[in-house]
């Protein structure tokens, strides 16, 4: 009992701690932002501004324009093909870093490294565990932008670059996450398995996979939610869907393509989040 109240008592000051520096830092932040930068906000809303943003929006809604892209067949026929195209790679990103990262991921957590899952300790499993750990650090230190301009010099640009380089970034974080999900196991049941007789496959497919099939599909399917939103990014490299041609239309002003293709994107979101709802409702 004591050791709970100790417990709760120095979260409570960590938390506290973490308020009070995260507060500093704002204020600082700030500080820095007006005091050295010599920012004003005030610039924001002058005269100048106001107007650019007005011609801007009706650019962007077309008016003005003899034959706005939302109004054309052929514009239309064309976003709906790039966002299939994205679509499909967001499906191979996400379908690539969920395979690997399920080759590796047993490998990757603390507690087979130190034989407390498996209840067998074997010399080289911290030396693998290492090396996984450092794989998936390396991984997702850096970002789909660089990695999707690295994988274009190599491949020709299109969406298997993109989907490569967004694999490539995320199979570091499914791998953490999913890791830390076997780590915080409840571990009497495998024991159980164990203490029955259970080899070390029995004990995975009945013990483990089991508890942690649940989280790995939600973290697969959120990963898979922020995929759908950065293949925009990766597409300014030349890593092909709506985000390759967002540039494009960026570049030429065709400011009314510019609200056919956000319009597409949104709507490519909203759907993968219903089918992301709809997937978790059926897991639980």
């Amino acid at each position: 009992m004591i050791s709970k109240t100790t417990k709760k008592i120095n979260s409570l000051g960590f938390i506290k701690l973490s308020l009070i520096i995260f507060s500093l830092l704002v204020v600082l932040s700030w500080l820095f932002i007006f005091n050295v930068e010599n920012a004003d906000l005030s610039s924001l809303f002058s005269d100048k501004n106001i107007n650019h943003t007005k011609t801007f929006s009706k650019r962007l809604l077309g008016i003005g324009e003899k034959n706005p892209a939302f109004k054309n067949i052929d514009s239309i026929k064309n976003v709906l093909k790039l966002t299939v195209e994205t679509l499909i790679m967001s499906i191979i990103a996400i379908g690539f870093s969920s395979i690997v990262m399920l080759l590796m991921v047993v490998w990757g957590s603390r507690n087979v490294a130190d034989g407390t899952l498996t209840l067998s300790r074997r010399w080289y499993n911290w030396i693998v565990f290492g090396l996984v750990r450092v794989l998936y650090i390396f991984s997702r230190a850096i970002p789909e932008l660089i990695w999707a301009m690295i994988i274009v010099f190599i491949f020709k640009p299109g969406i298997l670059p993109g989907a490569i380089a967004l694999s490539l970034h995320n199979f570091g974080i499914l791998g953490k996450l999913c890791s830390e999900v076997i780590e915080d196991l409840d571990l009497r049941p495998i024991r159980n398995l164990a203490s029955s007789g259970a080899s070390k496959m029995q004990m995975l497919i009945y013990g483990v996979i089991p508890m942690v099939t649940p989280k790995f599909i939600t973290f697969i399917l959120y990963r898979w939610e922020v995929i759908i939103r950065t293949t925009i990014v990766v597409g300014f490299v030349g890593a092909g869907g709506l985000g390759m041609q967002f540039k494009l239309s960026m570049s030429w002003f065709h400011y009314s393509e510019i609200t056919l293709l956000l319009i597409s994107y949104v709507l490519l979101v909203i759907f993968s989040d219903i089918i992301s709802q709809g997937i978790r409702k059926l897991i639980k």
